[in-house]
């Protein structure tokens, strides 16, 4: 053989053979990557809107004596019902009874000083005329009967005072309503204005509700219900009547009552009770986790799954966000949509489902 033959032999050889062994290598593009997908389930936006409250009165205020003393009798407990009027506490009145008695005897002194003076300047003004006296003389009688006059008026006025002071020991429920907590016990000592009673006033019940930034544009929305813990199947319709125009500085939500139309008879004041509130429209949401939602700089969209693994772009419209959930419109109920990792996958993609869940949990 030729020697240029052999050498051609020689180096296309290793080639020939490296092509016989040579193994189809699998590509990325062709590898199914697992996912987390979880299931559309549909509901109605408004039956979404629910919030959690209590059952309160319209007004509650503190009650106490008007008069520094000690409690000697307490004549209601909690949840007594009173009228406006009815005694609900009495203090011992020994010391106001005493401070009325020195302010009548402190009248009847001015009383009498006022006729002394008032008699004297009458006859100074006699002695003037006649001019035994002089002018400056009879101007300081003048002067004396006018100051025991206004005396006697200070002295009255004290003695109304003391008087006022001693009805002031019963203490007397402003209006109707009932009492919802007992703060001081017969016996003690209290200053003047102390908190005594608790009392809220007759009258509508209210649902008092924290409500989220994002619930305030319904918040005023016509059709408002309210449910309690104790009867779930009741619904009772509700209107609002104040909105905190401000957020708490710790919760950052705005306190929200809505009163209740036709209470019945056993709804209690504290009771836990869900509001409702009606939303803009009776779209179908969804609610997914918020890992589930991707924005490639067309909008929001989700990764749904189709047959054999294929991703499809989903465009969606985001209603509101929530901790870790996102409530969105745009996809049908039985949807299965990639839960984790959507910033991961493209439309080239083919995935396998690896686990399945619910959109509730």
């Amino acid at each position: 053989m030729h020697p240029l033959h052999r050498l051609t032999l020689a180096t296309t050889l290793p080639l020939v053979l490296a092509a016989c062994f040579e193994r189809a290598q699998p590509s990325v593009e062709n590898t199914a990557r697992p996912v987390q997908t979880v299931r559309v389930a549909l509901a109605s936006d408004a039956e979404s809107r629910a919030f959690a409250g209590t059952i309160r009165p319209r007004r509650e205020a503190d009650v106490g004596f008007r008069v520094a003393g000690r409690i000697a009798a307490r004549l209601v407990d909690m949840g007594a019902r009173v009228q406006a009027g009815q005694v609900l506490a009495r203090l011992d009145p020994n010391d106001l009874t005493l401070a009325v008695r020195s302010a009548e005897a402190d009248l009847a002194s001015a009383e009498a000083q006022a006729v002394q003076a008032e008699a004297d300047a009458a006859r100074n003004r006699t002695l003037r005329g006649q001019g035994w006296v002089s002018a400056s003389t009879d101007e300081v009688k003048q002067a004396n009967a006018h100051a025991a006059t206004e005396h006697v008026a200070s002295a009255r006025a004290a003695l109304a005072l003391a008087r006022n002071r001693l009805d002031y020991a019963d203490l007397r429920a402003p209006s109707d309503g009932v009492i919802t907590a007992a703060l001081a016990d017969p016996g003690t000592v209290v200053s003047e204005g102390q908190p005594v009673l608790r009392l809220a006033e007759s009258g509508a019940p209210e649902a008092e509700i924290q409500l989220p930034e994002q619930a305030l544009p319904d918040a005023t929305r016509p059709g408002a219900t309210v449910t309690l813990w104790a009867r779930p199947d009741l619904k009772l319709q509700a209107t609002l009547r104040e909105l905190a125009p401000g957020a708490d500085g710790k919760l950052r939500t705005f306190a929200a009552r809505y009163t209740i139309a036709d209470p019945p008879a056993w709804l209690a004041l504290g009771m836990s009770a869900t509001l409702h509130l009606p939303g803009a429209d009776n779209a179908a949401i969804a609610t997914l986790p918020a890992a589930a939602l991707l924005d490639r700089g067309q909008g929001p969209m989700v990764w749904q799954v189709k047959d054999e693994g294929r991703l499809i772009e989903r465009p969606v419209h985001v209603r509101r966000l929530q901790q870790d959930r996102v409530v969105v419109t745009g996809l049908s109920d039985g949807d299965l949509v990639v839960a984790l990792g959507a910033q991961k996958l493209d439309p080239a993609a083919r995935v396998r489902i690896a686990d399945e869940r619910p959109a509730t949990e």
